[in-house]
């Protein structure tokens, strides 16, 4: 029975992995019409073509009554960030994470290459219900008394930004950093005369990490690589929206932005009385820098609210569990560990906990292995215990089939048979079904590694040894999926087993199917999954090394 079970289990996870790598439909085109509009240029001179097919129409710029004459940037210098505004339309261009890098070495900057997404609006720009209004606001020179770098490694501090043109718009943005977090504070006051406004706070398209091209992954658990998605928090639940449906959602949302696989902006709501937010996502497709690429997909959205008292809140950062928590413990659910979260949050917990020790996260992920195989040692040996007994009375089941093997299925007699076997199994102290159930506990924890490993940041680019310098990626050299084949192999082998000749032979393409299987996924899976083989193996030997008394308990 443990054999089948297995078996099922095995083929299922095989379709499910197949038809999630192969034949799953690809999202849907998304066409001009869900873009958002696109404000000025982040730069003087003429305007570039614009991401959107509509573009708003041309309209002439009242002058300026508060501004400078001359664009700059300002950088702002925090312990961990590194921001770039420029003044016109007081705008992020650039957000630099101190302690992470991009795939080049490079320091990893959250907005986006303008020229990848062409010219798209930057992060901070303003949407407002009037079209002219958007584009003058976006494309004005505002004035700061801020030098061109501000240090705000030590203590809050605030920059300001004002601006107003001869026709009464009026906009002043007061962005505020925290020296030690990636929480980025933004007062926006905007006036039409003596009419207030309440513009769309945008966040330009994706991340800079962002892989465009990249897959979603399978329920079971998230891709590898997950490209940028819109997301909002409510009612103690994530939902995350498609790339192709743009929309706009309203309600007290905990927390809403895009995020990717390892990074998120987000707007943070977490008061004790939240404001209602109008979250606005959306979604276009741009063409590539170079011919080989195929057309990225790029997610942006749009956030407000109506107390213009309140500064927004935004979360820009990395989805360190750590840093989440220390901001609300609900902000965790931003990472996508999938339907498996219930157990892969408390093994990074585990797996963090044993690094501290260890100092290596390969033998980290090995020594916490070796702790779930102990914490199981129990149920597993009664398993094989189980299994052994099956395979004694298995001359004695044969014959009792033989007996019973003229009478049909539907036969009546067949109860007979089935009587007799549990007879037997009660007389032999034989339990079936005792030695599928560690079977069945190992993939919950293999799925939950699985999502761990390949969403947990603090597993991006963590080394190991040798040739394994990316915990988080496949072997680039398939060596340990190779191995891991080796040792289910090897353990098949040894295992005792009930099952007719046919079924043992089926048995044995499982490790052949696996290990093609593993050669996509995070070496740190396939480390886990070949220590556990590993530990199986020797308690095999163990047990049946044990005299027969022993084996019986």
């Amino acid at each position: 029975m443990e054999r089948r079970v297995l078996l099922a289990i095995s083929l299922s996870f095989l379709v499910l992995f197949v038809y999630q790598t192969y034949f799953a439909p690809p999202p849907p085109p998304a066409g001009p019409a869900a873009v958002a509009p696109v404000s000025a240029p982040a730069s003087p001179g003429p305007s570039p073509e614009p991401v959107s097919a509509a573009a708003a129409p041309p309209v002439s710029a009242p002058a300026v009554v508060a501004g400078e004459a001359a664009e700059r940037d300002i950088v702002v210098e925090t312990a961990n960030v590194r921001a770039v505004f420029t003044n016109r339309g007081a705008r992020l261009r650039h957000w630099v994470l101190k302690h992470y890098k991009n795939d080049a070495g490079e320091l990893l900057d959250l907005v986006p290459d303008q020229e990848l997404v062409n010219h798209a609006y930057l992060p901070f720009s303003l949407r407002f219900e009037n079209d002219a209004q958007t584009t003058r606001a976006n494309g004005g020179l505002f004035s700061s008394s801020a030098r061109d770098t501000v240090d705000a490694t030590s203590a809050r501090t605030s920059i300001a930004f004002e601006w107003q043109d001869a026709d009464g718009l009026r906009v002043e943005k007061t962005f505020t950093f925290d020296p030690q977090s990636y929480i980025l504070e933004a007062l926006v006051v905007a006036r039409q005369g003596d009419q207030p406004l309440r513009p769309l706070i945008e966040w330009g398209p994706g991340l800079g990490d962002d892989n465009a091209h990249a897959t979603s992954g399978s329920f079971l658990a998230p891709s590898s690589s997950t490209p940028a998605q819109a997301l909002y928090h409510h009612d103690n639940a994530v939902t995350r929206l498609t790339a192709a449906t743009p929309g706009t959602e309203t309600g007290p949302f905990l927390f809403a932005g895009i995020d990717d696989h390892y990074f998120a902006a987000l707007l943070l709501n977490d008061r004790e009385q939240p404001d209602t937010l109008r979250f606005s996502h959306t979604s276009f497709v741009v063409p590539p820098k170079g011919e080989d690429l195929p057309p990225g997909r790029y997610t942006a959205f749009a956030v407000g609210h109506d107390n213009a008292a309140r500064p927004y809140r935004f979360f820009i950062g990395p989805k360190a569990i750590d840093t989440l928590k220390g901001i609300d413990t609900e902000l965790v659910r931003a990472i996508n560990f999938g339907i498996f979260a219930w157990l892969a949050v408390p093994l990074l917990g585990a797996l963090k906990w044993m690094h501290q020790f260890v100092g290596n996260w390969g033998w980290a992920i090995i020594a916490l292995t070796l702790l779930i195989n102990i914490a199981m040692f129990p149920l597993r040996q009664k398993s094989m215990s189980s299994m052994r007994k099956m395979q004694e009375i298995q001359p004695q089941m044969k014959a009792i089939q033989e007996r019973y093997a003229k009478y049909s299925i539907t036969d009546p007699q067949r109860q007979k048979m089935n009587e007799e076997v549990m007879a037997l199994y009660k007389t032999k102290g034989v339990n079936p079904a005792s030695g599928c159930v560690p079977m069945l506990l190992t993939f919950p924890f293999l799925f939950a590694f699985y999502a761990m490993l390949s969403q947990a940041i603090e597993l991006r680019g963590a080394d190991f040894a040798g040739w394994i310098n990316d915990l988080s990626r496949p072997d680039p050299l398939y060596i340990t999926p190779l191995l891991m084949g080796a040792t289910m192999f090897w353990q098949q082998k040894i295992t005792p087993t009930s099952a007719d000749p046919v079924q043992q032979r089926v048995m044995m393409i499982m490790p052949i199917m696996f290990t093609f299987m593993f050669l996509s996924y995070p070496s740190g899976l396939v480390i886990y999954w070949t220590m556990s083989n590993l530990w199986a193996i020797g308690q095999q030997y163990a047990t049946m090394s044990m005299p027969a008394a022993a084996k019986a308990k």
